[in-house]
């Protein structure tokens, strides 16, 4: 069984992936705002990284098979995998 500390620690870390997804509306905001020359390709590479963390978070479980979330409200994690898979195009 995961500690209620771990499962907060890991509730806070898919907050970066939710901030990540939110922070560019499009690939010319990203190239905009990061300047690194990274391709829409290599762009969309990081989008998807970030909602498939997302989505394997949703999905933790105890060894028992019981989720690890209780109370923990997951509408910014939501809106954002809706919103890179948007982007994404898919």
């Amino acid at each position: 069984m995961y500690t209620k500390e771990f499962i907060a620690d890991i509730f806070k870390f898919a907050g970066d992936s939710v901030t990540l997804i939110n922070r560019d509306a499009n690939y010319a905001a990203w190239v905009e705002r990061t300047a690194t020359g990274q391709s829409e390709a290599e762009w969309k590479a990081i989008l998807q990284r970030n909602v498939d963390h997302l989505e394997i978070i949703k999905g933790y479980k105890h060894e028992d098979g019981t989720s690890i979330w209780t109370t923990e409200d997951f509408t910014a994690q939501d809106a954002a995998i809706a919103k890179g898979k948007t982007l994404i195009g898919g």
